[in-house]
């Protein structure tokens, strides 16, 4: 029998009331109509998927582990991060696999455990995985593009312990949806498995990544989320890495970047989900800047709150391989979890030192800039555009005007 040992979401009690502060912060920073009934009916289903969030940041929230079970996909996505197709030919067995999720449990910190790819459901042992960190106590969390969950696979993954899934979608319609994932007909299975999971029971997290292809649809894929009954929305934005690389044109500059945290600003304040922009960590001093909120005083506030990129701080990476990186877009090797202790690599990565003291070794306008303990700078941008990941972020406009 497998013995417990993650910590639940609720202790210490100190957590919960930090995620609840953070979300009456951001709320009353966008003048989000939706903060009560969001208090009321969603937190409630949502704090075992924040499961120990320290407060709002890039990639959802800090203090949680990404694990790319996989490299197989059964799509072919033009934006993947991952490469994703074809297994890779060393990834971990199902006894290491078993063995590294027994080392994440040692940290402390961690209480959720994301699965992700490729597609972590053709992994034909993910099931018997997820049982096992649902046994040590993990909550699960699936990220997935939903084209292979049905009513039964649904009642599977609640049943190991998944308390929320991650569905990417792209687009509010067939035709750009379709284009960005590589695959006909990809749209209405990834609705129908968005559908399958709600009657589950799982929470709903809705996946989308901004980019040329779609950034004038996003209006409109907002209020679909809303629609669908997703209570957390993560706007990513393209970074060319991966087969990412191939389209790096379709990346958003800093003009648009600061057009879309502008509109997602706006959107906020009348739709059901909270939407955390990835790879635009500039959205919560924008937030304070718009309203006037610039002084010691609220920025004091923000610092516990709001984390912006959580790369290695917090958040971390995980290759099928089980080499591990700071984030799926700071592609920086830290020490690989097949051969040392995972906690070892988490408490004396050089690479995670540096990201967790952030603020006295980013480099440039990032290293000179005040919000730079609320936003950070991606990462991953600035690794991918300069070859740095302590470099400035070139897509900033923070200051600019």
């Amino acid at each position: 029998m497998v013995r417990r040992k993650v910590w639940p979401f609720f202790w210490p009690p100190t957590l919960l009331l930090r995620q609840g502060a953070s979300i009456v912060y951001f709320g009353l920073l966008v003048g989000w109509r939706y903060l009560p009934y969001w208090l009321i009916r969603e937190s409630v289903r949502s704090m075992p998927v924040a499961a120990g969030a320290i407060g709002m940041g890039c990639i959802g929230f800090p203090a949680h582990p990404a694990w790319e079970v996989t490299a197989a996909c059964n799509l072919h996505c033009i934006h993947c991060h991952a490469s994703g197709g074809r297994p890779a030919p060393d990834e971990l067995t199902t006894a290491e696999a078993k063995r590294f999720i027994d080392d994440l449990a040692e940290v402390r910190e961690f209480r959720m455990l994301v699965y992700t790819g490729g597609e972590p459901l053709v992994r034909r042992d993910v099931f018997e995985l997820m049982e096992h960190s649902h046994r040590l106590g993990f909550y699960n969390v699936i990220a997935t593009n939903a084209t292979l969950i049905d009513d039964e696979v649904a009642r599977d993954l609640r049943r190991v312990g998944v308390v929320g899934a991650a569905v990417s979608l792209d687009a509010p319609n067939e035709e750009v949806h379709d284009f960005v994932r590589g695959s006909a007909k990809t749209y209405h299975r990834a609705i129908e498995g968005m559908q399958a999971l709600r009657r589950a029971g799982i929470l709903l997290q809705i996946n989308v990544t901004a980019m040329k292809y779609n950034i004038d649809l996003l209006d409109d894929l907002l209020a679909l989320a809303d629609e669908l009954g997703s209570s957390i929305m993560l706007l990513y934005q393209l970074v060319p890495v991966g087969r990412g690389q191939e389209i790096a044109a379709a990346s958003l500059d800093l003009t648009e970047n600061e057009r879309l945290l502008r509109l997602l600003a706006e959107k906020q304040r009348g739709i059901h989900p909270i939407v955390e922009p990835v790879a635009g960590p500039q959205y919560w001093p924008y937030l304070l800047e718009r309203r006037g909120l610039t002084g010691g005083f609220w920025l004091w506030w923000a610092r516990p709150l709001f984390h912006g990129c959580s790369a290695g701080r917090g958040f971390v990476y995980i290759k099928p391989n089980g080499d591990v990186w700071p984030c799926p877009f700071v592609d920086v090797f830290c020490g690989s979890a097949r051969e040392r202790p995972f906690r070892e690599i988490w408490e004396t990565s050089p690479v995670l030192q540096d990201l967790r003291h952030r603020e006295d070794r980013l480099k440039g306008k990032c290293g000179q800039c005040r919000y730079r303990s609320i936003c950070g700078g991606c990462r991953g941008r600035a690794l991918a555009l300069t070859g740095d990941y302590l470099a400035a972020d070139p897509t900033c406009f923070l200051g600019e005007h």
